[in-house]
């Protein structure tokens, strides 16, 4: 086998603390490697029980990201996808579920001969078959592998173990980045390199070596703390790439870029320099940079509380898809979350949100904060605030004009409301039966679809196509049996799946409202910085042209 084609693997280890940036680290080495004409695959390690992240709490873990196939994962799947341009796959996310569920399925069918299967070497072996997947299907040339957690963490043992076994079997093809914070405490003054010295030690506990470190801190590393960290952690100091606090995540690839790393990576691989391209990414950014013009925007959600925080990744590829399509038009956007259950304790707040340019309702699950919801559906239509409903958003959106146009006060989804006499919103039939044995866990109408567009359309101008494909994550969907006179009262059912049975997209006419749209689906799951979601630049034309009437009023 010749050096070229054989498969290279980077592993990306977090150090002292979480919540560093291990999952922006191996974004951007993979961005920056695409730019030197590699095919890189991205894929991370989660050493939750959870089969997939499908039923974890969002308040604690944050977003649950849909792939294409209709995996539920991890937030970092998304920002892997953002960053590399390219549709992840569902072997690109591995969880300790997984992996226990696969071997002992196995052993059920007695897949291993009547062996005792144990975690040395089976766990391990079934680890490393998933991180290989890539190699062997021919996917890409290298493989960036975050794992999970940090080190001395019990959960991640084993994928550490496995991670340590290919190095030995494969010497020239394994690199290990340690990510790890070195503090700068203000009473100090200055950088202290041993937390992540002490995280090296533990990482050679497990009998690897790290070959970079990404040093995150407040400031750039100078070079006198650059040379004793990589005295300390036995590598080379042009090893200890600086990872500085930055205005977004989306200037990590360039300022990783100016430390070489790329370049380092390539060589320590035995990997020749085949180019240097990433001028795309530095369009974007200069696009980011240089929009200065404010346009603001309330996020109405239910996934804020976390104690006296305010926890903004429940939403994060909301987040990301209004900043992206905000900045390729020039402009800021300035996110203000709102507590829908405030609005049910207080309804006089909706004045604040007269306020905003634009409104947006996401996704969401139960009863808590509906009634506000709605509360502010209704405000937004009927005061011509542009409004953007996604998923949840967009079923309340059609309970608040059944309830306020056609005068149905019980109208509801069946979700919330069991008994209510207009179901307009109610449960796909196919799930009923899944949820009476209790089947919750990837259940749900999950992943990539296709719908129609009727044309002329708020939906279809914005895409300029009338055939789309978009991702699902739902069990609910708008009722048939009340189209006819849900489009009586003026809503327009501009997306259907290819059957005409699912409603995908409903909006109001630009002649009664400026800019009132929802979707089934979840279009952030799709915006990337090279490429804007059509339907979020559709709505932050809607919220600048509001501003600029407000600014022109005053």
């Amino acid at each position: 086998m010749t050096l070229r084609h054989r498969h290279k693997y980077i592993f990306v280890i977090g150090g002292v603390m979480s919540g560093i940036g291990k999952g922006i680290t191996t974004a951007s080495i993979g961005k920056i490697l695409q730019g030197k004409g590699y095919r890189v695959n991205l894929m991370k390690v989660d050493p939750y029980l959870n089969v997939d992240a499908g039923t974890m709490n969002p308040t604690e873990h944050g977003e649950t990201f849909v792939l294409n196939s209709g995996l539920e994962t991890d937030q970092d799947m998304g920002n892997y996808e953002r960053f590399l341009g390219v549709d992840a796959v569902t072997e690109d996310y591995v969880t300790s579920g997984m992996v226990y569920y696969n071997v002992l399925t196995r052993e059920r069918a007695l897949g291993y001969g009547g062996k005792c299967v144990e975690a040395m070497p089976d766990i391990v072996n079934e680890i490393t078959d998933k991180i290989t997947h890539a190699k062997r299907h021919g996917r890409s040339d290298v493989t960036v592998v975050e794992i999970g957690g940090t080190i001395g963490d019990y959960q991640n043992t084993l994928f550490i173990e496995a991670a340590r076994v290919m190095k030995i079997e494969h010497p020239n093809d394994v690199v290990f980045v340690l990510v790890s914070y070195v503090p700068m405490p203000k009473s100090i003054g200055e950088m202290k390199t041993r937390p992540t010295r002490i995280a090296a030690q533990a990482l050679n506990s497990y009998g690897v070596q790290a070959d970079f470190i990404i040093a995150r801190s407040d400031v750039v590393m100078d070079t006198k703390r650059r040379e004793k960290l990589a005295a300390g952690c036995m590598i080379p100091p042009a090893h200890v790439i600086s990872a500085p606090d930055v205005k977004s995540i989306y200037d990590v690839p360039l300022n990783f870029d100016k430390d070489h790393i790329g370049n380092l990576l390539l060589k320590h691989l035995g990997l020749s320099h085949k180019k240097n391209d990433l001028r795309d990414w530095q369009t974007f950014v200069h696009k980011k940079n240089r929009a200065k013009k404010e346009i603001s925007i309330a996020i109405v959600g239910k996934y804020f509380d976390t104690g006296d925080f305010t926890l903004a990744d429940s939403y994060i590829s909301v987040i990301e898809a209004i900043k992206i399509s905000a900045w390729t038009l020039g402009y800021t956007p300035k996110l203000t979350w709102l507590n829908a259950k405030h609005f049910e304790q207080d309804v006089s707040l909706l004045r604040k949100v007269g306020s905003f340019d634009g409104v947006i309702v996401p996704g969401g699950f139960g009863s808590s904060g509906v009634e506000g919801k709605i509360a502010v559906i209704k405000y937004v239509r009927e005061h011509h605030i542009p409004f953007f409903g996604l998923c949840y958003g967009m079923q309340l959106a059609v309970v608040e004009s059944a309830r306020h146009i056609l005068k149905w006060n019980d109208a509801h989804t069946t979700e919330i409301a069991k008994n209510t006499t207009h179901p307009v919103i109610d449960i796909l039939p196919e799930q009923k039966e899944l949820l009476k044995a209790g089947h919750y866990g990837a259940t749900m109408r999950l992943g990539a679809y296709q719908a129609n567009l009727q044309k002329g359309s708020i939906a279809a101008r914005a895409y300029t196509t009338l055939k789309i494909s978009e991702r699902h994550r739902h069990r609910y969907e708008v009722n048939l049996d009340y189209i006819s006179e849900l489009e009586r009262a003026g809503l327009v059912f501009s997306g259907r799946s290819p059957d005409g049975k699912l409603m995908e997209i409903v909006e109001l006419p630009k002649s009664v409202h400026p800019f009132f749209l929802g979707t089934q689906f979840h279009p952030e799951f799709k915006a990337r910085p090279t490429s804007p979601h059509p339907l979020f630049s559709a709505f932050i034309i809607a919220a600048t042209k509001r501003r600029l009437k407000k600014t022109k009023s005053v």
